[in-house]
């Protein structure tokens, strides 16, 4: 059955880089494969190859690595039928889950205990025309919203979407964050704070610690 194995690109531990969990103890399930190619996207070595496992070794490598926290993240893991009774499992084992999605993959699916990070990509990654807007139906309070920001104009669309949607009605976390090397952090601040928007800003805290070109941290 395809929900049996899954093609895993890395499993590794390391600390959250970013979200609500930033800075804790990780288990990095990372899945290959990709059906958005973003403009800045920084982890295009998920896009191909990996590795194929059976679920339930996937499953020991994860829990093998003993952190109380573990994310699911790619590509896109919910290209993968068995990303879904893998997340299920690992709740099961008593974990934290988290999963970072890219906004076009169908969650509705997700075991609802789990952490649901969840991209809106805005117009500078090229793909916001592949948002898929029903996904906020299937959203709960312990989710969170992402942006990735590449400029002023992506900032300005997020700032719509957020009033438009009423976004904070939705989720209590809205995530914004830089484009590494393309919009520098502080001016994303002062915008945020001319414009009394509800977010949290993050940086990449793993890119901070090992550098922009780290992988498998």
């Amino acid at each position: 059955m395809k929900q049996d194995t899954l093609v895993v690109h890395e499993i590794y531990k390391s600390v959250q880089g970013e979200s609500t969990f930033a800075g804790l103890p990780c288990a990095f399930v990372r899945l290959t494969g990709c059906n958005l190619r973003c403009a800045w996207c920084d982890t295009a070595a998920a896009f191909y190859g990996g590795k194929r496992m059976r679920r339930e070794q996937v499953l020991a490598d994860a829990l093998a690595l003993a952190t109380p926290l573990v994310e699911l993240t790619g590509g896109e893991p919910l290209l993968q039928p068995g990303s879904i009774p893998l997340m299920t499992e690992l709740c099961d084992a008593g974990r934290t889950v988290l999963i970072e999605t890219s906004g076009e993959a169908d969650v509705s699916a997700v075991d609802p205990r789990v952490h649901k990070i969840m991209d809106l990509k805005a117009p500078g990654s090229g793909e916001s025309h592949r948002n898929r807007w029903t996904n906020l139906e299937h959203l709960t309070p312990r989710d969170e919203i992402k942006f990735v920001l590449a400029g002023r104009a992506d900032y300005e669309w997020m700032r719509a979407v957020i009033r438009e949607r009423s976004l904070p009605a939705v989720v209590p976390s809205l995530l914004a964050s830089c484009v590494w090397g393309k919009l520098a952090p502080k001016d994303l601040v002062d915008w945020v704070l001319e414009d009394a928007l509800p977010v949290r800003v993050q940086v990449q805290l793993h890119k901070i610690i090992w550098g922009s070109e780290a992988q498998g941290v």
